[in-house]
This record gives structure tokens, C-alpha cells and sequence, in this order.
């Protein structure tokens, strides 16, 4: 099956259109993954290691997390154009900022996400970011997306390109940048060093790989599959009735003639 993400989500890991499942997709096939566009690179080489060739992946733009409060609607328009089209839905959003909306539209669906806040506590596992949140309340996390996509993301998207004065005032409350590495990339941990440094922040390296993400994934595949071997079965059931329903025309002629 397919992988596909919304056009212009920041990894560029597929192109697509989030409004609905691809055309030549067969109904009620399958596992689909609503994902944040910022989860795209960690869920598609998910994909690929563990050969889950019945999960399809369909990414909305990474840029909600900046209007949090449109997150719970793009989902669950994603839901409704892709419901009748898949065996199982999983949505890869921790809550994101959306105040607990995101999970009374979830709980309206029938639908389960990742548990957690946000990505950084999925990625760490929730115990180990309690503890690094209790170590230093102000500490600014940066995983390997946000790493990739700095720039982008805070410099330009904050205008501090323009204007650098404005660190401070972003920033003055923070005391520490730890980096929450999935599969960091060949100078990741040096270039996350430097932007601490220009930060004026301690520095932190976890290597957490995709921590609560890959289980959260696994899991729902598993379930995926149960509801399609139980799909299966009722198929087939069925067809077993109708078999014993449609007695063959030649007995009919013989039972007659008893």
C-alpha cells in the first residue's frame, strides 16, 4: 500500500493529498495512520523495518502545530474522508497543544492516538521526560524533524533571522537544550551543540530512538491485523451459510422423486 504525506509537510518523505485515501485503494483494507506531517521520516523508516505492508500513511502539514486549535477538525476530516477505506484508523498525534479537543473528537470517533502530550514525551517515554522536566522546568527540546528544520522552523518562522535582539525574549527563561535524538544523522549532535551555544543554553544528548512511537505503531497494526482475520472469518462464515443454503439442482430433482 501506499505512504503518502500532504504537499509541502517540511521531510518531503512523499507527496500527496491528505482529503482522502488513494483512489485504486480497495474498501476496508488495511491500516491507516493519520500522522502529524512532523512524524512522517520516524513512521515511514517505521514502516519499512518492520514490513508493515498493510499500514498506509497519510500526513497533515506540520505547520498545525503552530494554530494548534485547527488540529482536532484536520483530523477529523481526515477520519470521515478515509473511514469506509481501512480496516483500522491509529492517529500519531500526542495532544499537541489542543487542550484535550483532539481527544473528544477521538472519543467520538471510536479512534485511540498516541498517549502523551506531545511529541517529546513519546519520543523520551513519559517517565524519562517527567524526569528530565522535574530536573530543569525550563528546557527547550529539540528532536531530529526540529533539528533538520531549525531555521525554517524557529529562526525565520520567530523572525529572529531578522531580528536576533529578540532571542532574549523568546528564550530568557530557558536554562537548557536537551536533544531528543530518533536516528540522528552523521554531525546531528554537533549541530544541536551549536544551536544551544548561540542560545546561550546548556546542552543535553538523548539518544531515545522512537520510543512510546514504535510501540504505539506496533500495536495498532496488531490490532489491524485482528480485525482483519476476524473480518475474514465472518466472510467466510457467511459464505459457508450460503453454501449449505443452495442445494445443488440435481439433488433437488432426486429428492423429489423420493
Amino acid at each position: 500500500m501506499s505512504t503518502v504525506a500532504h504537499k509541502g509537510t517540511a521531510d518531503g518523505a512523499a507527496t500527496g493529498s491528505p482529503e482522502g485515501p488513494p483512489e485504486d485503494l480497495p474498501r476496508g483494507k488495511g491500516v491507516l495512520i493519520i500522522a502529524c506531517g512532523a512524524l512522517s521520516h520516524e513512521i515511514i523508516a517505521l514502516r519499512r523495518a518492520n514490513g508493515w505492508d498493510q499500514l498506509d500513511v497519510r500526513c497533515l502539514p506540520a505547520e498545525l502545530h503552530n494554530r494548534p486549535e485547527r488540529i482536532p477538525a484536520a483530523v477529523r476530516a481526515l477520519i470521515h474522508a478515509s473511514r469506509c477505506h481501512y480496516r483500522s484508523i491509529f492517529v500519531a498525534y500526542a495532544d499537541c497543544g489542543t487542550g484535550g479537543l483532539l481527544d473528544a473528537v477521538l472519543r467520538e470517533e471510536g479512534i485511540e492516538r498516541i498517549p502523551g502530550a506531545h511529541c517529546y514525551e513519546f519520543f523520551a517515554t513519559s517517565p524519562v521526560f517527567a524526569e528530565l522536566a522535574a530536573a530543569e522546568p525550563g528546557t527547550f527540546y529539540l528532536t531530529d524533524f526540529l533539528l533538520r528544520h531549525f531555521d525554517r522552523l524557529v529562526l525565520r518562522g520567530l523572525g529572529l533571522d531578522r531580528h536576533p535582539e529578540l532571542f532574549s525574549s523568546y528564550f530568557g527563561n530557558y536554562r537548557k537544550l536537551v536533544y531528543l535524538a530518533q536516528a540522528p544523522e552523521p554531525g546531528a549532535r554537533a549541530r544541536a551543540q551549536a544551536i544551544a551555544a548561540r542560545m546561550g543554553l546548556e546542552f543535553e544528548y538523548r539518544e531515545t530512538g522512537y520510543g512510546t512511537l514504535e510501540t504505539a505503531l506496533a500495536s495498532a497494526v496488531k490490532r489491524g491485523a485482528a480485525r482483519h482475520e476476524e473480518a475474514r472469518r465472518d466472510d467466510s462464515g457467511r459464505d459457508d451459510v450460503r453454501r449449505e443454503d443452495e442445494v445443488p439442482r440435481n439433488e433437488e430433482v432426486v429428492a423429489w422423486h423420493r
